[in-house]
């Protein structure tokens, strides 16, 4: 009976929970590799005088600026994808390819904040910078919206479906306002680099907005 255990216990998870699992770890390593990328371009010369240590700290602050928005949109995209696979009875064929594809862009994303913090003035710079984030957000969305209709397909029960379907809700509506926001600001950086980053700012009071929405209607409960 004891030497049962240990194969009873492996059987009880199966393949595709071991895959989901396994996708999981490799999207948690991806952001945190992501993340960790972002402070790479803070940095101080050693053997700077006053003067000039006072003039690096002031140089300093795009990629400061640049950090913690790129280190917040990461953060809230992490969020976001750990609710997508939760919801996932498995992420094959389709929803996987979309899901690499979306690491993909988010591995590439300190690239952008480099241009970003040292040529925020330059119109293709903050352009590059919100398409990227835009199509970060398109990508989340395809495969929230496969995952979705795969979990129909399946023939989930009404209870489950009524369950997760104000959680999809909520994904589904935040990555929509992030991909509007920063994909409308991709032509207005051509016309004035300064007005997109300040048009980010209004996610602020949208993302506010939300969440204050998600906490007043929990999943699961009608209204």
């Amino acid at each position: 009976m004891v030497g049962q255990a240990l194969p009873m216990s492996v059987s009880v998870e199966d393949p595709e929970s071991r895959n989901l699992a396994r996708l999981i770890a490799l999207s948690d390593g991806i952001f945190a590799i992501a993340m960790t990328l972002l402070v790479l371009d803070i940095h101080v010369t050693s053997g700077l005088n006053p003067a000039e240590f006072r003039s690096m700290l002031h140089d300093l602050l795009p990629h400061i600026g640049a950090y913690a928005l790129s280190f917040t949109i990461l953060a809230a995209f992490w969020r976001d994808h750990r609710r997508m696979l939760q919801i996932a009875r498995r992420v094959e064929g389709p929803a996987l390819r979309l899901t690499l594809a979306g690491l993909g862009a988010i591995a590439l994303l300190p690239f952008p904040t480099t241009l970003l913090s040292e040529y925020g003035s330059q119109p293709l710079a903050v352009a590059l910078y919100a398409g990227t984030v835009a199509l970060i957000d398109l990508l989340q969305l395809a495969v929230i919206q496969v995952i979705r209709r795969e979990r129909r397909a399946e023939g989930a029960g009404r209870h489950e479906t009524t369950a997760t379907s104000s959680g999809d809700l909520d994904i589904v509506t935040d990555l929509l306002v992030t991909a509007a926001v920063f994909g409308a600001t991709v032509p207005i950086a051509f016309a004035s680099p300064k007005a997109a980053l300040w048009t980010w700012l209004v996610l602020v009071p949208l993302k506010f907005a939300l969440g204050h929405r998600a906490r007043a209607h929990p999943r699961g409960k009608g209204g």
